[in-house]
């Protein structure tokens, strides 16, 4: 069976492990890449990872884009939202829809 992780500053995702979600502290960009690379290639199917620990490895991110596992979901940490998070979502919709559903585009 598939499990979900969440990937980012512990402050950021020590309260996902109450929600039954494996937990994964990284600081820094080669640790969070290690990270990323284990999970991405072993039992997670879901993997959340904070904005911030995102974006120090978005190239590692962008190789997994096309892959049907995981699904790498962007979550803003405790320094806040970037908006990267909520721009992910809304292009996956639009491709799965064909069209914007926040502003009635086409």
């Amino acid at each position: 069976m598939y499990k979900m992780a969440v990937v980012g500053d512990y402050d950021s995702i020590y309260g996902f492990a109450a929600l039954g979600l494996d937990t994964f502290p990284a600081d820094g960009p080669e640790e969070t890449e290690q990270v990323f690379h284990r999970l991405a290639s072993g039992e997670y199917a879901v993997i959340y990872i904070t904005e911030a620990a995102a974006a120090q490895i978005s190239h590692t991110i962008e190789r997994y884009k096309e892959s049907l596992l995981p699904s790498v979901i962007l979550i803003p940490g405790v320094s806040g939202n970037t908006g990267k998070g909520i721009e992910g979502v809304k292009k996956s919709v639009e491709q799965a829809v064909g069209s914007d559903i926040l502003f009635g585009g086409v």
